[in-house]
């Protein structure tokens, strides 16, 4: 993403309040725009369907986006980042005619292995209406191809056409969800929804054919990279199956919610969660703009130097110069996203008053804020061991946020309501403190790295 990031630091660059909000905006739409877009629309949506609605089919209608969302997330995750490498290589080596191919291959392969879940699960499991059913199946391959969209567009430096495609579609889908609810109640609420989706998606597939205007060729060039890069896939299953393990966990505790048609969820502890992710979106925009573009300087200037033979000296300044910028952009960013998560703990009472929150969620939502907080710092490390491409110890790190998040939670889900979020806190804490650690000894020991273990002709 350092691509489109220098754009945006650009813009931030121009010295004055305008090129500064602009910029961080833009930059929280590219980072977190899916995300937003469903928070945002859901939560509206939800607030005005409940004058075309009943509460029950509300509760169906939100319970289906999450299960979407969790989903296709999930299983969509070891291909898109595979995905993303092989556009990388393409990029880094400026072959891309093969992109619009690639495109339209990694979307018919990502829905071919999805359907047979969906179709069971929609229409085989859950007893809802057949017009509800087939919005929700619609739904959930709307979300699942923006996943994938998403990592074509971090390679385009338009960032005004990509931040009005969200701004537009999460208006339209808004808009639609309005008037076709009125009419048509919960199922005109779905659709007015998956507009906006639609709008969302094929306006940022259109962008992305225009950017490579080429043959489609290729389809499935990037299946050569699932054997060559199997730890990567195993990354992008095992961080996106730790993000939602604790929810789905909590789902099987004894305050749950278990709706006749089959669904199941845990309202108060889902809510807190999301709310308390919202805490860290300012670090994710900040990281985009100014870390990532920043720490991407040092990193080609340590290899562009290596390939035109640098000296030993040379290479061990560089290398001083990469783990210095890196540890005091940590310790900035750790200071700021404190300030922030502090913030939100302290003055959690009043928002809940103002919100009209259940208080049953303070407490995890608190938890929530911590856990999100050394979730945020874990996966921007992962990001510096992709550069490098430490592939095995992020998947082994990315595993240790799973399986301590799984082991603690049920830990916690034993111990009672009064330690619910406990989990997710401890977990983001111990991968934090191990990946630190771990990949800081990576760096000081980068030149044997560079020239002997990551070395493909000594391997």
């Amino acid at each position: 993403m350092a691509g489109i990031g220098f754009v945006v630091r650009k813009l931030i660059k121009k010295d004055n309040l305008t090129g500064l909000f602009t910029g961080y905006l833009f930059s929280t739409i590219i980072t977190a725009g899916p995300w937003l877009f469903t928070i945002l629309a859901l939560g509206s949506i939800t607030l005005f369907g409940q004058n075309f609605s009943t509460l029950d089919e509300i509760n169906d209608f939100r319970l289906c986006i999450i299960y979407n969302f969790s989903c296709s997330l999930v299983f969509s995750g070891p291909l898109t980042i595979i995905v993303t490498r092989f556009i990388a290589d393409k990029i880094y080596a400026k072959d891309v005619h093969e992109v619009p191919g690639v495109l339209i291959g990694a979307l018919g392969l990502s829905y071919f292995l999805q359907l047979p879940l969906v179709v069971g699960f929609y229409f085989y499991y859950i007893d809802l209406p057949l017009e509800i059913k087939l919005a929700a199946f619609s739904n959930y391959f709307l979300i699942s191809g923006i996943w994938m969209v998403t990592v074509f567009i971090t390679a385009l430096k338009d960032y005004n056409s990509i931040s009005m495609t969200f701004g537009g579609g999460m208006v339209t889908g808004i808009i639609s969800a309005y008037f076709l609810g009125k009419v048509y109640s919960q199922v005109g609420l779905f659709w007015g929804f998956n507009i906006g989706l639609g709008t969302i998606m094929f306006a940022l597939i259109a962008r992305i054919l225009a950017e490579y205007p080429y043959q489609s060729q290729g389809h499935f060039g990037f299946m050569g990279h699932f054997k060559k890069y199997w730890d990567l896939a195993l990354c992008g299953l095992f961080y996106n199956l730790a993000i939602w393990a604790d929810k789905w966990i909590m789902w099987l505790s004894p305050h749950r919610q278990s709706l006749a048609n089959g669904f199941v969820s845990y309202p108060n502890y889902d809510s807190a969660m999301f709310l308390a992710y919202l805490t860290i979106i300012p670090s994710m925009a900040i990281f985009f703009v100014n870390i990532e573009t920043n720490f991407f300087e040092k990193y080609v200037h340590f290899y562009k130097e290596i390939q035109e033979h640098a000296t030993y000296k040379q290479i061990k300044e560089n290398q001083e110069g990469i783990i210095q910028n890196l540890f005091n952009s940590f310790r900035g960013l750790f200071l700021f996203q404190g300030v922030i998560s502090f913030a939100a703990i302290f003055l959690a009472p009043m928002f809940f008053v103002w919100l009209k929150i259940n208080f049953l969620m303070m407490g995890i939502f608190r938890l929530g804020v911590l856990g999100a907080f050394f979730h945020i710092m874990s996966m921007f490390i992962f990001i510096v061991l992709y550069y490098f491409d430490f592939r095995k110890v992020a998947m082994w790190l990315n595993f240790l946020l799973l399986a301590t998040n799984i082991i603690f939670t049920f830990v916690t889900l034993e111990m009672g309501f009064p330690y619910y979020g406990y989990g997710y806190f401890l977990s983001s804490i111990v991968t934090f403190a191990v990946s630190y650690g771990v990949t800081f000894y990576y760096l000081k020991t980068l030149p044997y790295r560079t020239f002997i273990s990551n070395n493909s002709s000594v391997a």
